[in-house]
């Protein structure tokens, strides 16, 4: 799942020709992204865009197809920007949200309109993560189940239990393109963190203040030291909004 940040004000900008002419550019150049990496465009939905990999034909390397176009989609979105701003036109952010799971695919719909689409938890989890790039400030990050299956470099961020879920699920962010030194920062302060050491934990995050989930991680020691959770903690944070 993919959705640009804060778009609904920025479009409220644009007179209706502008408006269909910008999205029409950008959707274009994230469909070419998630076809050549073999996915499946299912619908776009405003400026949303939902792809799945691995079906109509199976792709052993699904989830990790998934994650390398959700890269080059920023990369695209990076090129698309430059010339944007040479033409005066809105800078956009857009947020990731990928998983990797069991679903249910296939023709859906009544008998006189049919959608190819995707159904399941594994689906909602995908719409889910999205949002919760808006709570650690990144831009793109995929569950446990993705990170495990897929090979690609990524950190831990933090375990989160999302809205309408009952399980607690890992979250991951690529890493590939970040410093190493940053990505060992933020590991020994999710370290310290888990181990209630706020202070610490605090320090660690501090230390590349750029770094927007570290930023975020900070607050939330900074917190801790004035009101910490109860003994029985479990270390999970509760995303409250979709």
């Amino acid at each position: 799942f993919s959705d640009l940040a804060d778009f609904t004000p920025i479009s409220e900008e644009m007179d209706p020709e502008e408006l269909v002419a910008f999205l029409n550019e950008y959707l274009t150049e994230m469909t070419e992204v998630v076809l050549r990496h073999e996915g499946t465009v299912d619908k776009f939905e405003g400026d949303a865009i939902m792809a799945f990999f691995g079906a109509p034909l199976p792709l052993p390397d699904h989830p990790a197809r998934a994650v390398k176009a959700a890269l080059e989609m920023q990369r695209s979105l990076d090129s698309l920007r430059r010339r944007w701003a040479e033409e005066g036109k809105p800078q956009v952010r857009m947020r990731i949200g990928i998983n990797t799971g069991e679903v249910v695919v296939g023709n859906m719909g009544s008998h006189k309109k049919m959608d190819y689409t995707v159904m399941g938890d594994a689906v909602n989890l995908a719409a889910r993560l999205e949002g919760v790039n808006k709570v650690y400030r990144t831009e793109v990050l995929m569950s446990g189940s993705t990170y495990e299956s897929s090979g690609v470099t990524a950190r831990e961020i933090d375990i989160v239990r999302v809205k309408g879920k009952a399980q607690a699920v890992r979250i991951y962010e690529p890493s590939e393109d970040l410093p190493p030194e940053v990505v060992r920062a933020y590991e020994e302060g999710l370290k310290l963190y888990r181990e209630r050491k706020w202070d610490e934990a605090a320090s660690a995050f501090a230390l590349f203040p750029e770094d927007g989930p570290a930023s975020v991680m900070r607050e939330r020691c900074l917190a801790f030291l004035r009101n910490p959770p109860p003994q029985d903690w479990d270390g999970v944070w509760e995303i409250a909004q979709k």
